[in-house]
């Protein structure tokens, strides 16, 4: 799976987000601090996401498997 970034240089430093995962953005002072940074921000949104499922599929029967995208 591959995911859009975009950074734009602001002047504090640059904001960073993700094209197809809304909720994953982030700041820094640099351009290297962003990019570790939006990667933390999508594990933190991707884990968040995973709660919110789980908490809303309590005791449902369900099936759950593993989901590969490629392009």
């Amino acid at each position: 799976m591959k995911l859009t970034a975009i950074f734009q240089k602001v002047p504090e430093g640059y904001i960073g987000f993700v094209e197809e995962l809304p909720g994953a953005n982030t700041q820094g002072k640099t351009l290297e601090e962003t990019r570790e940074n939006l990667l933390e921000a999508i594990e933190l949104v991707m884990e968040a996401n995973r709660i919110l499922a789980e908490e809303s599929l309590q005791g449902m029967d369900v099936i759950r498997e593993s989901l590969t995208v490629s392009n």
